[in-house]
């Protein structure tokens, strides 16, 4: 992984191949997981963590509650920064609980995406 990568944690291929060429087509480089567990694996790998990671809530093997207390527990990879991607009825109040720097709702709007992961501090 680069030193500037994002990290997408959704279930559906179609949205996560569609959001990661968009985020490529910007210059950014993805790496991509189909579930929590796929995530946590993937990130205790990595020789380079990404800068943020873009998650689903509403996932099987491990959903995105259950991802977010595992990497908050794992003191190598709590400090990544997390941005809900939703459809979940209310995201918002996800997000404060799970201590996330932004959310999203689904379908997810591009150029909102595209401020979000182009912030200079994440936040």
């Amino acid at each position: 992984m680069s030193p500037a990568a994002l990290m997408i944690v959704e279930d559906d291929a179609d949205i996560s191949e569609a959001l990661a060429e968009a985020l490529e087509d910007h210059g950014h480089t993805v790496i991509v997981a189909a579930d929590g567990q796929e995530a946590l694996d993937k990130l205790r790998a990595a020789a380079v963590l990404p800068r943020l990671i873009l998650l689903d809530l509403m996932m099987p093997v491990m959903d995105g509650w259950q991802f977010r207390a595992a990497q908050r527990q794992d003191a190598n990879l709590a400090e990544i920064p997390v941005v809900l991607l939703s459809a979940h009825v209310d995201v918002r109040r996800a997000a404060g609980e799970l201590g996330a720097i932004a959310w999203l709702r689904k379908p997810v709007d591009l150029q909102a995406l595209l401020a979000i992961v182009t912030r200079p501090d994440d936040a």
